[in-house]
This record gives structure tokens, C-alpha cells and sequence, in this order.
């Protein structure tokens, strides 16, 4: 659903996906091709779609944090 609008997004947008889940990766690989708006994206290497590794979901919050500290006034 989120496809069809992707196009009109003109917020800055973060992805931030676990290596070792492809089909979100390549999910977000395709929205990111859509968006003309700022994006960026980071991989949790090693990291499934829950993050459950230790220190993923850490790494999840800090490039989160720094990310929206450059982004956001």
C-alpha cells in the first residue's frame, strides 16, 4: 500500500534493515528508489528483522538518534 505514495513522502526518511533479512532489504531497496525525497539507509550487519542479536538493537537506537539529531530542529 505504502508504494502507491511513496512518490509524494517529502520528509527525510531513515531505513534501517538487518542483513540477514533480505526480503526487507530488498523491500526497502525498492522504496528507496521511489522516494524523491532525502533518504538514507543502514544495515545491522548480521542482524535479522528483530534485531534480537546482542548490541543490534543498540546500534538500531544510535544511528536512529544521530540521524534525527541531524534531521530534526
Amino acid at each position: 500500500m505504502a508504494s502507491e505514495v511513496l512518490a509524494d513522502v517529502r520528509a527525510p526518511s531513515l531505513f534501517v534493515v538487518g542483513g540477514d533479512d533480505t526480503q526487507v532489504l530488498e523491500l526497502n531497496r525498492e522504496a528507496r528508489e521511489q522516494l524523491t525525497s532525502e533518504n538514507d539507509h543502514h544495515v545491522v550487519e548480521g542482524a535479522g528483522h528483530r534485531f534480537e542479536g546482542e548490541g543490534e538493537l543498540e546500534e538500531v537506537a544510535d544511528v536512529a538518534a544521530d540521524w534525527f539529531a541531524d534531521h530534526v530542529e
